[in-house]
């Protein structure tokens, strides 16, 4: 059985003299999580239109579930970035609409809309009109729509933007429960915390390129930690003068956030004999590596944080607007 969802190869697409998306490929595996990533305007929902047949790319090849979107629409869920109620209609006339269109039965449909609504913490909702729902309350209104026919494939462009953090918890929680029962799923975000959370595979996307396309695994081997977290059980002032003599140490540094020394370990030196010699010098409360995370890596990769790129970005447009 071929285990390959989701395959571009080298996808191109324009609008005018905007280059969006540059030779992009890329595969995702039968049953991963992966984490589509960049700034807004990366080119990232761009991508998911044209895996969705929404767009069609000006070059290369897309294929989704062996074949087109279009012909496997049934088994693909989809949740766009540009959110659509029908206002006027009661959330389960709404559902009921959706699972119809869908080929799901009335009896059955109801069956799932009552656990659905439950699980999203959205009891008591059913015969409210859309437009009297929240705006968090109707974005999980839409995530159960795209999830309502059980899909093969689950699709979603931003699906945490707006949500409050207790909301957020809870779809982090269930699209791990949907991973777990086989889903497949593409998730498009520049929140880098839930990517690093959810996902096996992630894609980095800038400028319309692809510029990393790894496991979590290899991301965490590739960008290896030579910072240490160092927790003084002395004074500062004694520790810091104890650091000064250790010689596997490039620099430090106190760090208020976490409350402890942030160690740079010299290049050429293994980071467990740092620690060890660190441990030496002074005594600690505790000491650990600090892992690199996915904004770490982003940094790396493209010279800034995503919130940084995209104040610049905004930045530009707003002179380009005035000039």
């Amino acid at each position: 059985m071929n285990n390959i969802v989701i395959q571009l190869t080298n996808v191109n697409k324009s609008f005018g003299a905007l280059q969006a998306v540059r030779n992009v490929s890329f595969e995702i595996q039968r049953g991963q999580v992966c984490g589509f990533l960049g700034p807004n305007g990366a080119g990232k929902s761009t991508t998911i239109r044209m895996i969705m047949s929404i767009l069609l790319p000006d070059s290369g090849a897309i294929s989704v579930l062996g074949g087109s979107a279009l012909d496997a629409k049934d088994r693909i869920g989809y949740l766009p970035e540009e959110r659509g109620l029908y206002r006027k209609m009661r959330v389960a006339d709404f559902l009921r609409f959706i699972a119809k269109l869908k080929g799901i039965s009335r009896n059955d449909a109801d069956t799932r809309i009552r656990s659905w609504l439950e699980r999203v913490e959205l009891p008591g909702v059913s015969q409210k009109r859309c437009e009297e729902l929240s705006k968090g309350m109707q974005q999980k209104l839409q995530f159960i729509a795209s999830v309502l026919h059980e899909p093969l494939l689950l699709i979603l462009d931003e699906p945490f933007s707006g949500l409050d953090p207790v909301n957020r918890r809870l779809l982090s929680s269930i699209v791990r429960q949907l991973k777990e029962s086989g889903t497949t799923i593409l998730f498009s975000t520049h929140q880098m915390e839930q990517a690093e959370d959810l996902c096996d595979q992630v894609l980095l996307i800038h400028k319309g390129e692809k510029v990393l396309d790894e496991t979590m695994g290899e991301i965490r081997g590739r960008f290896d930690p030579r910072t240490i977290l160092a927790e003084p059980a002395n004074s500062i002032e004694v520790s810091t003068q104890a650091l000064q003599n250790v010689s596997d140490i490039e620099t430090f540094r106190w760090s208020m956030e976490h409350k402890a020394f942030e160690i740079r370990v010299a290049q050429g030196v293994d980071t467990q004999l740092a620690m060890a010699s660190v441990m030496r010098a002074t005594p600690l409360r505790r000491v650990e590596l600090q892992r690199a995370t996915l904004d770490d890596v982003f940094v790396k990769l493209v010279g800034g944080t995503v919130a940084e790129i995209e104040t610049a970005e905004k930045s530009g447009k707003l002179q380009a607007n005035h000039g």
